[in-house]
């Protein structure tokens, strides 16, 4: 299986707070447009420390990350940040590492995306493509 990768934008989610307070302006929102990694093993989502460092991003705490080739290490975790992903859009904490933006399965589940795997695309749930719904069951 090949890799699948999808245009995103990444916002600072705690500037849009700020934004809706009327504490900063819409041109003052740090954003950061990029090409992302869909890794459907991941569980949450990576940014690498550049990206973090452009966004304005704090680092709250640390986190055991375990790869695939069972290796792990202690990483640091985000605040807040958010991912619009094929005009969803879903707020999580980041983990911190490597040099590519992955998009994990917690960011895929909250905008109701699916790894197509026969064109090798992330799409819109095709039960409801117009309209983003939460599994709460």
């Amino acid at each position: 299986m090949g890799e699948v990768r999808v245009e995103i934008k990444i916002v600072n989610a705690g500037d849009e707070a700020m934004f809706r307070r009327g504490k900063l302006s819409k041109e003052e929102i740090r954003t950061y447009e990029t090409d992302a990694l869909v890794d459907t093993g991941a569980i949450p989502s990576v940014l690498p420390i550049e990206i973090v460092q452009a966004l304005g991003l704090d680092l709250i705490r640390q986190e055991r990350a375990t790869y695939a080739n069972n290796s792990s290490e202690n990483v640091d975790v985000t605040e807040p940040v958010t991912f619009v992903i094929l005009g969803r859009r879903v707020t999580e904490e980041a983990l911190v590492l490597g040099d590519e933006v992955l998009i994990g399965q917690i960011a895929l589940e909250r905008t109701d995306l699916m790894f197509d795997c026969t064109n090798q695309r992330v799409i819109r749930n095709p039960a409801h493509p117009d309209q983003l719904v939460m599994k709460i069951k």
